[in-house]
């Protein structure tokens, strides 16, 4: 089958002109960092690509490395560079506040924590009003686990299978992914539940998910009908009937699965499971870390795409565009909860950090990324799609705005994970044609493009095009 599109690709394809030029590199030689990396930076910090990169500066959706070869990111810092690496109005912002304040903790006032905390809660729905800020993602989890649990006055979590909320030990029982479980006590009052992927999962089909592309799988299902929905959420009510006790402290889910590779949901499918929870006295949390800020087009947070309030949100990543923050939003009635006693964060809201969380919506808004995630990312999706018609090992394309899963395989029958040596060469091609990618899912077989939101059409034709160039190359590799 992928014989006849043998040689449609033979130049390399030609990378959209910036007029952005880098500084000189002028630290330590490559094999000086690699050795330092190995002597004094802890193993755990794994590197991406067989010659891992060492990246010098970046430019909006642009990187470049100490030789001043050029890249297209499309992986935003793990989806974290939200619009753009060093943007103007952002950078601006942090270096007049450097200049001002940098840190006084939260037992004086300062003026930007209020600013920010008015602007941020504003693109909020009621009742999702009072904010706790933190300094990460995990951070974040971590404390609505807490909130959650002195709130209901209930211990158990429940959470999906492939889920990931972070690896501090109190949020690795949620995390729900093989490979990020360490062999020590961890996940007690946690509990995962069947992951309702259209794709890879026991049910599935035709137009059960949010998205400008399905799956390949067939359905019988009437119109307003999902078979696969009703399957999924039996599942569910399974998990709350034999595995947590009657009452529980809640429920979390990203709108988009992230780490997992970009995984969807069945339309319905959030907005039954969080009456479930409420039935069962717990509260919902949203874990918008990723699908955050506009990054899912339609809507400026992931949780309006399943049509729900939750009672909690926490996001991370986007929020800061490269600066470590994070935050939690929830009621005044949860937030009470946790004034009973102290509970303090010393970076968490420092003047610098709500200076660039302030600055960060003003680029969106200013630059109208929400909308540009909407069309550039449903244009990349229908031009992936393509790609998958054309070859057998392009499984699944999914997503919505910027937050895309390009999921491979052996064939779309089987729907087996495509071996990870395979997987290995086609990612490494598309970085040695210019353009960086991401990992995820259980086998690591999903590619992960989600970019920072300000990227075009033109740089979409050209990741596309080097995409196709590394698939036709797989193609004709001998077996």
């Amino acid at each position: 089958r992928q014989q006849k599109w043998k040689s449609s690709v033979s130049t390399q394809p030609k990378m959209p002109p910036c007029n952005f030029v880098p500084e000189k590199y002028e630290s330590y030689p490559y094999e000086r960092m690699q050795k330092i990396r190995e002597q004094n930076i802890s193993p755990s910090l794994r590197l991406y690509y067989k010659k891992p990169l060492l990246l010098h500066q970046g430019h909006m959706q642009w990187l470049f490395d100490y030789e001043g070869k050029r890249y297209l990111d499309l992986f935003a810092g793990i989806v974290t560079v939200s619009v753009g690496h060093c943007h103007p109005k952002v950078t601006m912002a942090t270096q007049k506040q450097l200049a001002r304040l940098w840190h006084t903790t939260n037992i004086y006032m300062h003026p930007s924590i209020q600013e920010y905390a008015e602007k941020l809660t504003s693109l909020l729905p009621d009742p999702l009003k009072v904010v706790y800020l933190t300094n990460s993602g995990s951070e974040a989890n971590d404390l609505a686990m807490f909130m959650a649990r002195l709130y209901t006055r209930n211990f158990d979590i429940i959470s999906f299978r492939g889920a990931y909320h972070g690896g501090s030990p109190y949020t690795l029982g949620l995390t729900s992914i093989g490979p990020y479980k360490h062999g020590v006590a961890n996940g007690f009052g946690c509990s995962t539940t069947m992951l309702p992927d259209v794709f890879r999962g026991p049910w599935g089909g035709s137009h059960c998910r949010d998205s400008p592309v399905q799956t390949v799988r067939n359905c019988s299902c009437s119109e307003g009908a999902c078979q696969a929905n009703d399957q999924y959420i039996e599942q569910f009510k399974d998990t709350l009937n034999t595995s947590v006790p009657k009452t529980i402290a809640g429920f979390i889910a990203e709108p988009i699965q992230g780490v997992n590779g970009a995984v969807q949901y069945p339309r319905n499918f959030l907005k039954e499971a969080y009456q479930l929870v409420r039935e069962r006295g717990g509260i919902c949390i949203s874990d918008e870390v990723q699908t955050g800020f506009g990054r899912t087009g339609s809507h400026f947070w992931g949780f309006q795409t399943h049509d729900v309030v939750p009672d909690i949100v926490t996001l991370a990543k986007g929020i800061g565009n490269g600066f470590p923050m994070a935050a939690v939003v929830t009621t005044k009635e949860i937030a009470s909860s946790l004034a009973q006693n102290l509970h303090f964060n010393t970076f968490g809201g420092s003047p610098l950090a709500c200076v660039v969380g302030a600055a960060v919506l003003d680029a969106i808004e200013e630059d109208g990324l929400q909308k540009n995630s909407e069309d550039v990312g449903t244009y990349m999706l229908l031009e992936l799609a393509k790609l998958r018609d054309k070859f057998e090992i392009v499984g699944d394309v999914r997503g919505k705005g910027l937050m895309i899963g390009v999921e491979m395989v052996i064939d779309k029958d089987s729907r087996q994970p495509l071996p990870a040596e395979e997987i290995s060469q086609i990612w490494e091609d598309c970085k040695d044609m210019g353009v960086l990618i991401g990992r995820g899912g259980l086998y690591s077989q999903t590619f992960r493009i989600k970019p920072p939101m300000c990227i075009t059409k033109k740089d979409v034709d050209f990741a596309v095009e080097v995409f196709h160039t590394a698939l036709q190359r797989h193609a004709e590799r001998p077996a």
